[in-house]
């Protein structure tokens, strides 16, 4: 069964045109101007095969069948409106669900969002903390932030930074000795490991051409951020990533030792396609890559995004 569709940019135009009494009021309103409204005006009379206003030389007035066609149409286009409102309202009351490893949430994202809510009150953050891969046909959310390649059909990527990494240890490690004044150094100290990235410390000491007897196995946490912390306690020495330990370097709870290296991974924000368009989303994402693009440790070391 065809349906006969009216076209709705004239219903819109007849709507404001009438209620207003005036074409060059509606065009002022529409923000177009008064010949538009007269040819959208027309185009709805033709459609309808009814004369709607009554054209004067200096004011318009509807007829009869204008007036009735306006007291039918002006409150379905009132509840078009509402339902449209009500709908982006609702979406905009969802929040943004955010899917991160606990080390970058506690060291990089929470610490900058109050920046985020500043410039965007209304929008909500809902953070989900898993180390595995994101699988968007299984988890419940809208965007990830992992490590890694992970371009594929139907995700869309966009690249924050390059990881690097760096050695780090407590001052007060680094008082009572014995001295780090070389990399061969690290031999005499416990290096502190994470146990989701039990290759940075073969990847650092080869990219600094240490070839040296093997390092002692030192100490194993279940995360980087338990890790970081056992390193300002004084535990022993850790590979750090630099850009989640900007602010514990530069208030000297940690101190850098040596030249931080650049891998060939970087942070990336993925998210399906099909959730492309989602305000929320598009707001999110422009506010990461303006923060990661304001790293000075990360500017120092070549792995900042460019803006």
């Amino acid at each position: 069964m065809s349906h006969d569709v009216t076209p709705l940019n004239p219903l819109r135009v007849f709507e404001v045109a009438a209620r207003l009494g005036s074409f060059t009021r509606a065009a002022q309103e529409l923000s177009v101007t008064q010949p538009a409204i007269s040819r959208q005006i027309a185009t709805l009379e033709n459609y309808l095969r009814v004369r709607l206003f009554m054209r004067g030389r200096q004011q318009v007035a509807l007829t009869p069948e204008g007036e009735r066609y306006y007291e039918q149409v002006a409150p379905a286009l009132a509840a078009i409106a509402a339902a449209s409102s009500d709908l982006r309202a609702r979406e905009q009351e969802q929040p943004l669900r955010v899917r991160v490893y606990p080390t970058f949430a506690a060291k990089w994202l929470i610490p900058r969002m109050g920046s985020l809510s500043a410039a965007h009150p209304r929008l909500k953050i809902k953070l989900i903390s898993a180390v595995a891969p994101v699988n968007f046909g299984r988890d419940d959310v809208d965007v990830a932030i992992q490590l890694g390649r992970h371009e594929g059909p139907g995700i869309r990527c966009q690249h924050l930074f390059t990881d690097v990494l760096q050695p780090v240890c407590s001052p007060e490690l680094l008082k009572r000795g014995p001295p780090l004044d070389r990399v061969s150094d690290l031999a005499a100290h416990r290096l502190l490991h994470s146990k989701y990235r039990m290759t940075d410390w073969a990847y650092w000491l080869e990219a600094n051409g240490y070839s040296g007897p093997a390092m002692a196995d030192g100490m194993t946490f279940p995360s980087s951020v338990l890790t970081y912390q056992a390193a300002m306690e004084g535990l022993g020495v850790a590979i750090g990533q630099v850009a989640l330990l900007e602010a514990e370097c530069r208030s000297g709870r940690l101190v850098p030792l040596f030249t931080p290296v650049k891998r060939d991974l970087a942070y990336q924000a993925l998210w399906p396609s099909s959730e492309a368009s989602k305000r929320g989303l598009r707001t999110f994402l422009s506010w990461l890559k303006s923060e990661a693009a304001k790293s000075p440790a990360l500017s120092a070391a070549g792995g900042a995004a460019t803006p």
